[in-house]
Formats: C-alpha cells, structure tokens, sequence
C-alpha cells in the first residue's frame, strides 16, 4: 500500500519495516495488540530522539489504520499512544569559508595530468552535493547518461516519486563529464560500486574524510549538510523560498521555511532594504 497508493521510496519502506518488526518483537505482536500493550513502547522509546519517535508511531498508526480500512480490525489502538513534542532543529550550516577549503582540497586532489580515480569522483560528487542540492539518495542512483553536458538541468525522482528539474552548473557538468570519462561503458549508474551504485554509507565517509582534510570536525559535515549548506547560501544569495522549495523537492514550503530561521537577519536586512516604505520615505520632502 505505501509502494503503490502513496507512492512511497524504498528506504521509507524499509525504515518503516524496520520500526513495525521492532515494536512486534518487543511487544510479543501486534496483530492482537492493545492500547494498553502499545502505551509500553512509549517506556521503550523514552531514550531516543522525539522525531524518532514521531516516525515509529507514524508507522504504528498507519499500520493499523491500513488493518482497520481492511476490516482486519475495527480500531487502531496506536491512537491512543501520544505523540512526542517535536521541535523542529536548525540544520548545521557550514560557512563560505568552510565550504571553500572543501573545495580547495577536493580540486587539489584530482588536479594534475594523472590524478587517481577516487579523486576525480570524489570532486565531481561534491560539486552535485553542494551545486544542486542533491539528497544522498539521488546522487547515488543516478544512471550514468543522467548529466548531458549540454543540459543546464536533470530531471529526478525524488521522495513520494515527485518528479522536478535540479539545475547543474557549468563546473558541475564539467566534473561529471570528467568522472563519466573514467566509468566503464557496461556500467548503468554514474556512482558504480561493485554489482550497484554507491552507498549512502560509504558516501558519509567519504564526505566525512573530505572534510576533516580541510579541518572541519567530523560532526558538522555530511552529505545533508552540504544539502543544507546549498539552501542556506541560496537563500542569503536573494534567492526565492518557492524556487527553492522547488529545487529541494519538498512537498511542504514549511519544511523549506527552516531556512528562514537560520539566516534571519538577512531576512531583516532585505525587508528594510526593500519594503515600499522605504521609497516613500526617501521621496519625502
């Protein structure tokens, strides 16, 4: 049902999977479960982070409610467990400064006339990070003609199957072209490893590697990071919040709106700079 009514991504599946086979094993099943036995699981989850939580209750509640819409069951007792109080955390953000000594040590390594081949990919994998706002995701599982060096823009499919335009810049291209040089012919993805394509996990530490070579610690980078480093800077650049929303893929311009809080005082700046009023007062006599 979350495959093909609402069109969900493989990892939410997964991950819901994950949280329902959790919960079974901890309660003894949930195909006979209680209000009361699920009200345990708030206990059990009392040590993880809220959002966390927030995701193992959404697929208790939608596992049920599926049961119940079947007439597997005629209630759905994950109602009555509460929900956390979510407050939802600024992303980390890295400087200019910080994204230009990334830059700086990625370039370095696959300069020269014989550079390695993890060096090339490494530069061209930052350069779609950072450029265009990939998700690890859909940098990873993208088919190896995906860029064309003459196309400003990918279309991807992104989270619940939504398709949107993701713009590459000239550089971006340049690298991608240079890496897709270097990738064999028979291979289906631009990332291959092995039998597939690159891994969110190996991709984490290689990020993570870049990063502590050009001196910033391990905690504060990551392959979302760069995501959120790419907005944030975007939107300090004057750019607009449903364009963004648009380049992001969310769904929701509230999520998109977590950007306004980390660089607000831009956003004061830019409405005493531009707001009608202003005009007015300096035409004033």
């Amino acid at each position: 049902m979350l495959s093909v009514e609402r069109g969900a991504a493989r990892n939410t599946i997964l991950a819901y999977r994950n949280d329902l086979e959790a919960a079974s094993a901890h309660i003894g099943g949930l195909g006979s479960a209680d209000a009361e036995g699920l009200r345990g699981l708030s206990q059990h989850w009392a040590e993880l982070n809220p959002s966390s939580v927030a995701r193992k209750l959404s697929a208790l509640r939608g596992f049920y409610g599926f049961l119940e819409a079947e007439g597997v069951r005629r209630d759905n007792p994950a109602t009555a467990v509460p929900r956390p109080g979510l407050r939802r955390p600024l992303p980390y953000v890295l400087s200019h400064e910080e994204i230009a000594r990334l830059f700086a040590v990625a370039e370095d390594r696959a300069g020269g006339e014989h550079p390695a081949h993890h060096d090339v990919r490494m530069l061209a994998l930052l350069e779609l990070l950072y450029g265009s706002g990939l998700r690890a995701s859909e940098l990873m599982s993208l088919p190896r003609h995906a860029i064309h060096p003459d196309r400003p823009f990918l279309i991807l499919k992104g989270k619940g199957g939504r398709e949107r335009l993701v713009p590459v810049s000239d550089r971006a291209r340049a690298a991608a072209a240079r890496w897709a040089s270097l990738v064999p012919v028979d291979q289906p993805w631009l990332f291959p490893s092995g039998k597939s394509h690159l891994s969110r996990i190996r991709l984490f530490q290689m990020v993570r590697a870049l990063g502590a070579e050009a001196g910033i610690a391990p905690e504060r980078i990551s392959p979302h990071v760069l995501r959120h480093a790419f907005a944030t800077h975007l939107l300090s650049g004057g750019a607009d919040l449903r364009a963004l929303q648009t380049m992001l893929g969310h769904a929701d311009i509230g999520t998109t709106q977590i950007y306004t809080h980390v660089d607000s005082a831009r956003l004061v700046e830019l409405v005493n700079r531009r707001h009608p009023l202003v005009d007015l007062k300096r035409t004033r006599p």
